[in-house]
């Protein structure tokens, strides 16, 4: 199709052509990996200009935090409302853990944007400042599941916050560790380790 019998682009709001970007850098992320991910590629992922993009963000870097927060609210947004409003605490919990190790794309795709987040803070640890608050979604809800556990006799009584970090903190390292490629790590065993884990840390 050449130019002239291109339709006219629509015109977007700012907030709306930034989520545009941000979802073609997900997809461009997921793909090729953020080493591997450009501003260019971005932008004609998102079938944009690159003074488009630069207009929104200013590095890949700026671009891959707005992508891990919307990636964060997302895939926890639901099941931490379900979980926030599920009475039995161990249920909740499940309910929790039970996404981080399910099977699908979709979770492949989550943890892969989680890696590549992780990596690039190693690099530049000021990057997590701006960030850092605003994607911890999943573990301030598990410390409300804990201290509700707590309080019931449910789980133990532990230090909420601290338990929930303890229990982010081993879920990252069995996804660094998927993301290797580490085989023998399937996604039954890391979810029994998980689990294993969290009873041993929780269990009355």
């Amino acid at each position: 199709m050449s130019d002239e019998t291109k339709p006219p682009r629509r015109r977007m709001s700012p907030a709306a052509r930034r989520e545009q970007i941000v979802a073609a850098a997900r997809a461009v992320i997921v793909r090729r990996g953020l080493g591997s991910s450009s501003l260019r590629d971005i932008a004609a992922e998102a079938d944009v200009s690159m003074g488009t993009v630069t207009y929104h963000f200013d590095s890949v870097d700026d671009i891959l935090g707005a992508v891990v927060i919307a990636e964060s609210e997302r895939f926890y947004e639901q099941v931490v409302a379900a979980a926030d409003a599920e009475p039995d605490a161990r249920r909740a919990l499940d309910m929790l853990i039970e996404p981080l190790f399910a099977e699908g794309d979709e979770v492949e795709a989550h943890w892969r944007i989680w890696t590549d987040y992780w990596a690039a803070i190693s690099q530049r640890p000021g990057m997590n400042d701006a960030y850092g608050a605003r994607i911890r979604h999943w573990e301030r809800c598990v410390a409300r599941v804990i201290a509700r556990g707590a309080s019931d006799g449910t789980f133990r009584e532990v230090d909420s916050d601290a338990a929930a970090l303890k229990l982010a903190a081993y879920s990252d390292g069995l996804a660094t560790q998927r993301a290797q490629g580490v085989t023998a790590l399937t996604r039954t065993i890391a979810r029994a380790w998980f689990l294993q884990f969290a009873d041993a840390l929780l269990a009355p």
